[in-house]
């Protein structure tokens, strides 16, 4: 049973974490928005959740033991973004730096809404399991 219930949640973990990373993309280029040469950087959301989803099940670390005494382990990692891509700017500074303020505030802000969507809709999912799950 604890399966089942784990399997109707991992596509809600995967999006969330793939926001979480996105957004803290999206703060380090606001952080350097001044710095010379600095190149923004952001990935498709719906690509990386695409491919996040296609694994079968969620990938094993292996934790390394350097001692004999040492307890073996393993855990399920998140999804995790393997390619930033750099973004193309609009219009071109003479410091190199390619951050948009306007439009990574706007990424930011449309990322953080969808974040906080997605944890609502977890939440309400979860409140209907328990009710489903209390005796009458």
């Amino acid at each position: 049973m604890i399966d089942k219930l784990t399997g109707t949640l991992q596509f809600n973990q995967q999006a969330l974490s793939l926001r979480d990373q996105r957004q803290q993309v999206l703060a380090n280029n606001i952080a350097n928005a001044d710095t010379p040469n600095f190149k923004a950087r952001d990935f498709d959301f719906a690509s990386e959740l695409r491919k996040a989803t296609a694994q079968t099940g969620p990938q094993q670390t292996v934790l390394a033991r350097t001692a004999p005494g040492h307890i073996g382990g393993s855990g399920s990692s998140s999804a995790s973004v393997d390619n930033l891509q750099y973004r193309i700017p609009a219009q071109s500074r003479l410091d190199g730096n390619t951050v948009d303020m306007d439009a990574e505030r706007s990424k930011f802000l449309d990322n953080s809404v969808r974040y906080q969507a997605e944890l609502t809709f977890v939440n309400s999912r979860i409140k209907g399991l328990r009710s489903a799950m209390q005796p009458e």
